[in-house]
């Protein structure tokens, strides 16, 4: 592993860290890959077949799901939280408890320079497009086109912009 390690996180051995990576007190990442420079936050969670790109910043609080690819440069703010499974049951049909088998994880993308403002949930299914912005404790149920601001509860488009910064 390569980055610096806190005497206060669990990093599993399976874990791809990049370089320069900077990881806060309290992170349990397992499964996952991480890219360089990017820097994840305190009380993070980032699961297995989940990765987040270079140069991005991962505040504390959040909860990155299996099945989630943010791409590079992305900002996401404080307790965002990322969904898989659309409709969650604890049993399956059977009445058993539920495995990997009994559900089909949904992809959620995050593309290149996006932003999620804190308290944001996106549910699985989604991507959200380059250099969009996801206003704080919206929650995301369609995609997000590249360059547009959505906020609120569904989300909804409030501008869109060809800005490149």
């Amino acid at each position: 592993m390569k980055g610096v390690v806190n005497p206060y996180q669990l990093i599993a051995s399976d874990v791809k860290l990049g370089c320069n990576v900077r990881i806060h007190k309290f992170v349990n990442l397992y499964g996952c890959e991480i890219g360089d420079e990017t820097t994840i936050g305190a009380f993070v969670e980032v699961q297995k077949r989940a990765a987040i790109g270079k140069r991005c910043k991962i505040s504390s609080h959040t909860f990155v799901c299996e099945g989630v690819t943010i791409e590079d440069e992305v900002f996401v703010g404080h307790g965002v939280t990322f969904i898989n499974d659309r409709y969650p049951r604890a049993t399956n049909a059977s009445g058993q408890l539920q495995t990997e088998a009994d559900w089909d994880c949904q992809r959620t993308i995050v593309r290149r320079g996006a932003s999620i403002g804190s308290g944001a949930t996106l549910l699985g299914g989604i991507t959200v497009g380059e250099r969009a912005t996801v206003g704080a404790g919206s929650v995301v149920t369609t995609d997000v086109p590249p360059n547009t601001t959505v906020a609120g509860n569904p989300a909804k488009i409030l501008n869109s912009s060809s800005r490149h910064n």
